[in-house]
């Protein structure tokens, strides 16, 4: 059976967890703190179900040891830097169509009681 062109399928990573020193205060910067990260990157999957082989698709293990190397590199003030970046690195590999990066920020410097913060983007292959 062949089916229509197009991607659409997708590779999810949830809960990546890296210690980070983002953000925009002095203290942040100076102790750190976990950071989050949920991937979800859009490809065409086909060949790897076809061939059953890895080569043709993403390796998530690697995606995920990527995207905790840069939670845990260079520090940035902004979770939408830290995002970008995130998604920048996910799109070096050509497979990767789209990717939506959702960082989770649990340990934020907010003055009341809350759950989590996070900033989520979707870039695109140009």
């Amino acid at each position: 059976m062949r089916q229509g062109p197009g991607p659409g399928d997708r590779i999810r990573l949830v809960g990546l967890r890296g210690r980070g020193h983002h953000g925009v205060l002095a203290r942040e910067r100076a102790e750190g703190q976990d950071f989050l990260v949920d991937l979800e990157l859009v490809l065409d999957t086909r060949a790897a179900a076809a061939t059953d082989e890895l080569g043709h698709t993403v390796d998530y293990g690697r995606v995920a040891s990527d995207a905790v190397a840069v939670v845990e590199g260079e520090p940035v003030a902004l979770l939408e830097t830290l995002a970008a970046r995130l998604a920048d690195r996910c799109l070096l590999d050509p497979r990767v169509e789209q990717v939506t990066v959702t960082v989770h920020k649990p340990q934020a410097p907010i003055p009341v009681p809350f759950d989590d913060v996070t900033v989520t983007i979707t870039r695109r292959r140009t």
